[in-house]
Parts: C-alpha cells; structure tokens; sequence
C-alpha cells in the first residue's frame, strides 16, 4: 500500500496556489475581435472630431478605447468581458434611439425646425436674396473641390475666374475659360459636366456665396447674379426687418411673427413641452384619425395572432397524431411560406389581389375591386398575413406538442374525457403555458407590422377628404407618413405617436405577462 509521504509545508503550498485558468480559443478570438472593432472605430471616428476641433467627444473617445483596452488584454475581470459588448449594443441600438425618440417628441423638429436658430436666420437672408439693378452677371460652372460644391464665376467683360463657395469668393488662377464663358479646366476643382450639375440641381440652387456687398445665387445651371437680401435679421430686436414689414422671434413657436400672427416659413427647432402629445389627445380631426387607426390596428394585431395561431395549431395537432403518415413531406410543405422572403410573398400577394388581372378574379370569374375597398382591403392584408404567420405557429406548436407526455391524454381518455374535453382541459392548457410568451411577442409585432401594410396597401384606401391616413393604415405605418411622407416631415408629431405606441404595447404585454405567471401557478 502507498503511503503519502507529502509534507505539511507542501500541503499548504499546494493549497496556496493559484488555480490554473484554461485560455480557449473561443475566448482568444473573442477578445481581439472585440479589441480590433474597438481600435477600427477609433481609427475611423478620430480624424473628424480632431478636424472639427470636438476634443470632448475625442477625450470620452479615447477614454472608453484605453478602457476597453485594460479590460481585454488583463486577466481580470472575466465577466466583465462577456457583458461589456452586450451592455454596449443594448445601449447604442436600444436604449439610444428611445431616448432619442422621447427627446424628439418634445420639440417641434420637422420642416421649417431642422436647425437652430443662426441657420435659420441664414437661410431666411440667403433665400430672400434678389438681384438689384446694375448687380454683376457672371458664366456660371458648377465644380466640387473634394466633396464641397464650389461656384466658377466667369467675368464675361474680363475672363477672369474667381471661386465662389459659402464662405465667400477667392480668386482662381490657372483656369481654362471655354468660348462660352464656361470653365473647362481649374486647378484643384474637378468641373461638373452638364448631366452631373443637372443632377445636383438643388444643391446648386441652394447654395449662396456671400459677399461685400450683398450674395451671389444661382438663375439656372449656367448663370449667376449678385444681389441683396431683402430680408435681414437685427440681433438689437432680435427681429427680421424687411419690405413687408418686421418679424419678431417667437421662441415657443420656433417662428419669427409679425403683427397678424403671421411666420415666416423658416424657423428653427426649440422644446415644445407636450404640445404634442397635447395635439393627438385634443385635435378633433387627429383625435378621430388615431382612435380610428388604433381601432384597426388593434383587431389587425389579434387578428392575425389567434388566426396564426388556430391555424398552426390545427395542423400541428393533426400531423401529430400517432395514425398520421408521411408528416415529414407535409412539414416540409407547411413550413414553403416562412422560409420565403416575406417582402417578396406581399408584393406577389399583391398582385394577386389585382383586379385587372389578379389570379383571384380570375380563377373566382369576379370583377372585384379586393384593395380598392375598405372592407375587402382589410380582409385581404389579414388574409395575407395570416398565410404568412402560420407556418411559425405551427413549428413552435409542434415543439411544444412533442414535450407534453402522451400519458397525460391517455390517462384523461381513460377517466372518460372525450377528444374535446381532453384538448381543451389538458393539451390547450399546457400549450398556453408554453406558448403564451411567444403569441405576445407575435402580438407585438403584428401591431407593428410596417411591411404588411405598406407592400400591399400602402395603407389605403384613401378617403377623398382624408389623403393621409388609409382605410388599413396601422400606427406605425401613420406615423411614418406623418414622419416622412410629402405633406412635409413632422417628426416631433411622429415621435409622440411612437411614444404612444411603445406605451400601448408595454401596457398590453405587461397585462398578459402577468396573467401567463399565473397559469404557469396554477399548471406547475
């Protein structure tokens, strides 16, 4: 027999050893493919703000780069390593855009409120410039100097070329003037062709070239006037004066006003308190739209997640049945409408729907208007839907149907119970619990389901009195056209509808989470 012949200092040396950490490969990839995307985002974020001269942007910057480096290349802080991307993410693309959205629904940003209020005074000053009587005409050339649009005025009287850009101009040496008038050659400034200024109209139209005495715009593609605002912003009464009289600056309005009430159209972006969700509770027209689209989007939602669900349900159950034969050719059938790319199948779908040549006309003999109508519009995205929905349902019903024990529906068929009463006293039951969760995840995003709307319907029918909300319109799909669409962008208005919708949803998941705890109570 062996004897341990080790003595007590070693023991305690052994016992005071560190335990040796086991380094995978997984863990190795791990942390430089995090310390690269981390150097790879200092590289590139960098150079900007040290250009803008944003040095407490580039000291937070380089703070969280050395952090993430200390974190990464010790031995410490384990853990750590696997929460910090995590944390990270969530952060930058869920926490970030709610605030934001939030913050937004409090101002009143949208046209006319982009910028602050020097931008809006220049653009006021730039926008009202108008050609005075003996002002210098110039050949215009439209040209970029890396990717800032520049102007090359042509003096017709003397050839001379300056270089007009929203700073001011500067003289150009070295340019190669055309007959025309048009510069064909210029030293650090690549020349426009007439295509490619053609494209960039607006950008030529918007740009003013200050100078001594007043700005030059463009009058065309090939021409440029210098000429004097007509309306000009006075910091003594913070006012815009000009000839139709003065404007003063209304900061809760974000508008210079005059006497009549009257803004200008350029104003600038300020904090509106809750004006705006204000604005969707009070305004009896947009009170009437939202109750109305809430309406709709609240039976679409349900509609789609018990039709989803029956359905799946249903052919789970029969495809489960123990006489059933050759389930795995019909799962494989079942599952054709999830594993093709929805956006592809609702535009198909649409055009099936098609009353000129529709398949479903066709094949019915019927001449009926399906998206053209409220009614059958309605039907028709919930059918669509539903087509596409199903196939998830039945999958995870297929799961859940596999971890029930077969026992306990033989042991209800043996105490009596019919198949019905057998499904609904104990399969259903059992499937809820399992299932509950994922049909109010399913809820929450057929209440959101952009895709569905704006690939069949876009949203309409359109009332002739009502162009901006549609007969299947949806709260998101609403929102979006009010953030977005041609009326003008709203997007403080569009935020406090997101508000409202994320509110909604939070409200209704929270009710059905808590009553799935206590099913799962009641059937542990």
């Amino acid at each position: 027999m062996a004897l341990d012949v080790r003595e007590p200092a070693d023991e305690a040396a052994g016992a005071r050893r560190p335990a040796r950490r086991e380094t995978t490969t997984a863990f190795v990839v791990s942390r430089i493919a995090v310390l690269s995307v981390a150097a790879a985002i200092l590289l590139y974020a960098a150079p900007p703000l040290v250009a803008t001269e944003s040095w407490i942007a580039l000291a937070v910057l380089c703070a969280a780069g050395a952090a993430i480096a200390y974190l990464y290349l010790t031995r410490r802080f384990v853990p750590a390593k696997y929460l910090v991307p995590g944390t990270v993410f969530l952060i930058a693309f869920q926490v970030v855009p709610v605030v934001y959205t939030v913050t937004t629904a409090f101002t009143n940003f949208g046209d006319g409120h982009r910028g602050g209020k020097a931008e809006a005074v220049a653009a006021i000053e730039s926008g009202s410039v108008r050609q005075t009587p003996g002002s210098p005409e110039y050949t215009l050339t439209a040209g970029l100097r890396g990717d800032q649009l520049v102007f090359l005025l042509t003096d017709p009287r003397t050839k001379q070329v300056t270089l007009g850009t929203a700073d001011g101009v500067e003289p150009l040496a070295g340019a190669q003037v055309g007959v025309t008038g048009k510069v064909l050659r210029a030293p650090g400034v690549t020349v426009l062709t007439a295509p490619q200024a053609a494209a960039r109209g607006a950008e030529i139209s918007a740009l003013t070239v200050p100078t001594p005495g007043g700005a030059i715009k463009a009058n065309g593609l090939s021409r440029a006037v210098e000429g004097r605002a007509s309306l000009v912003y006075e910091a003594a009464c913070d006012c815009v004066r000009g000839d139709g009289g003065t404007w003063t600056a209304d900061e809760s309005q974000g508008y210079f006003v005059n006497d009549r009430g009257e803004h200008l159209a350029q104003g600038w972006q300020v904090n509106v308190g809750l004006d705006n969700f204000a604005r969707v509770l009070t305004n009896p027209t947009i009170y009437g739209y939202f109750t109305g689209v809430l309406g709709w989007n609240l039976v679409f939602a349900l509609a789609s997640v018990l039709g989803t669900f029956a359905l799946g349900m249903s052919v789970a159950l029969a495809l489960h049945h123990p006489r059933m034969r050759a389930t795995r050719v019909y799962r494989i059938a079942l599952i054709l409408p999830y594993a093709m790319p929805s956006f592809a199948m609702l535009l198909v779908w649409r055009d099936l729907f098609n009353r000129d040549f529709g398949l479903i006309n066709q094949l019915l003999g019927v001449h009926v208007d399906w998206l053209g109508e409220p009614a059958t519009a309605r039907l028709g995205v919930i059918l669509v839907n539903l087509w596409l929905g199903f196939p998830y349902m039945f999958l995870v019903t297929t799961g859940a149907l596999q971890a029930i024990p077969r026992e306990l529906t033989e042991a209800a068929a043996i105490d009596g119970a019919r198949p019905w009463q057998a499904f609904r006293r104990v399969t259903l039951p059992l499937l809820l619990v399992a299932l509950t969760p994922l049909l109010i995840s399913s809820f929450a995003y057929n209440f959101n389901n952009f895709n569905a709307i704006a690939l069949t319907t876009e949203g309409g029918p359109f009332p002739a009195d009502s162009p901006q909300v549609g007969a299947t319109d949806l709260l998101i799909t609403y929102t979006f056209r009010l953030a977005f669409g041609a009326g003008g962008a709203q997007f403080g208005f569009a935020a406090a509808i997101s508000v409202f919708i994320f509110t909604i949803v939070a409200i209704i998941s929270a009710v059905a989470f808590r009553r799935t705890r206590r099913q799962e109570e009641v059937y542990a």
